[in-house]
């Protein structure tokens, strides 16, 4: 085990926004031990305070689901891949299409746009800070569009990805980390997770084979499938647990501290 890859919410984030001690307390003696941390998030820039304030963290984040690699210590962007914006507009055209219900929402390196409507809680944190404005009035040419967001209040997060995915393959990415929301995360065709940790565990010397990697949902599946040690939260999605081939016990059991307390101990012996 020389390098960590953990996915944040419902992994090692709970819904009241907590890291738990032991959790703390297991990457803390990674760290001592010389084992790389990076975590690996679908989660923009602007959300990463819980690293932080929680974990101390000050090294690399790979956000929005492999689309950005972010530092900490600068808070700025090491690398970035952006949709175009002919990609976004299609891509919006086509899921309207199909589901005339859908709003959409646009994550860029700057800041977040989002149409009216797309947060049904008017008093959420994200309207508080942004204004909801049709997508068209405020994307600009010069906007860096990393994550491309569609939401319905029909059907289930899968139903909406089996629905929408083939139909836009050939503009973006298209995945899901919603447990009960049906909400998809969109990106430049043939970015995810794993392609970005791969990039950044090779500028380190590190192979996968080495790599003991963390995740719960379906944006987690192909990270969990290229590292050497993939574990999925028993908590977590089906189709997580099966393409990692290894559980972590329950998030609520401290699943991830449990599995690198196991493997920090076998290394010392």
């Amino acid at each position: 085990m020389r390098l960590v890859a953990s996915d944040i919410d419902g992994t090692i984030l709970g819904h009241d926004g907590k890291i738990s001690d032991r959790t703390i307390r297991a990457f803390q003696a990674c760290r001592d031990a010389g084992v790389e941390l990076v975590f690996v998030t679908g989660r923009p820039p602007r959300w990463l305070y819980p690293l932080q304030e929680q974990l101390g963290h000050s090294g690399i984040v790979i956000c929005s689901n492999g689309a950005v690699v972010w530092d900490l210590e600068t808070e700025k962007p090491l690398t970035s891949c952006a949709l175009d914006m002919e990609s976004v507009f299609e891509a919006r055209r086509i899921i309207k299409s199909l589901r005339p219900d859908a709003l959409f929402g646009a994550e860029t390196l700057t800041g977040f746009h989002l149409e009216p409507g797309f947060i049904e809680n008017e008093t959420s944190e994200l309207l508080a800070e942004f204004t909801p404005a049709p997508l068209t009035d405020t994307l600009t040419a010069d906007d860096a569009v990393i994550k491309f967001l569609a939401i319905t209040r029909n059907g289930t997060p899968d139903e909406f990805l089996a629905e929408v995915q083939p139909a836009v393959a050939h503009l973006v990415a298209t995945t899901h980390s919603a447990p009960r929301t049906a909400l998809l995360e969109m990106s430049v065709p043939g970015i995810n997770k794993a392609v970005t940790l791969a990039k950044y565990a090779e500028s380190l010397g590190i192979e996968a084979a080495d790599v003991v990697a963390f995740g719960d949902m379906p944006n987690d599946i192909e990270m969990l499938r290229w590292a050497g040690h993939g574990y999925a939260m028993a908590s977590g999605h089906p189709e997580a647990i099966i393409a990692a081939g290894q559980q972590a016990p329950h998030f609520d059991d401290d699943g991830v501290a449990q599995i690198l307390e196991a493997k920090i101990a076998e290394q010392k012996v």
